[in-house]
């Protein structure tokens, strides 16, 4: 998983035999980046389908539309939650990528 290869780029030494190239630690800020992509359409796909949802409700409300928005809104959640993780830990990599340029 994306988030556990940049935890373990950020507690890697930042110098010496153990610590990371440069170009894996950016090989790794570019997947990262692919995947908060993925998690943008993904939380679009799923706005998507909340408003089809909400655009079907007529006077009548099933148990089964109530579900299924339920449904969506706690994977919209998760997705917001993911993504915002995720810019976090690769707002942590791009420094530690401009710390690894400069001192090269």
């Amino acid at each position: 998983m994306i988030h556990d290869d940049i935890r373990t780029l950020l507690e890697a030494p930042p110098s010496g035999d153990n610590a990371p190239t440069l170009d894996h630690i950016e090989n790794t800020l570019t997947e990262g980046y692919a995947r908060a992509l993925a998690l943008e359409a993904e939380r679009w796909r799923i706005e998507r389908q909340i408003a089809d949802v909400a655009t079907r409700l007529g006077d009548e409300v099933t148990d089964e539309d109530t579900s299924e928005l339920a449904r969506l809104g706690q994977c919209l959640s998760s997705a917001d939650g993911d993504l915002n993780k995720l810019r976090t830990l690769l707002v942590a990599l791009r420094t530690r990528a401009n710390e690894a340029r400069t001192a090269a």
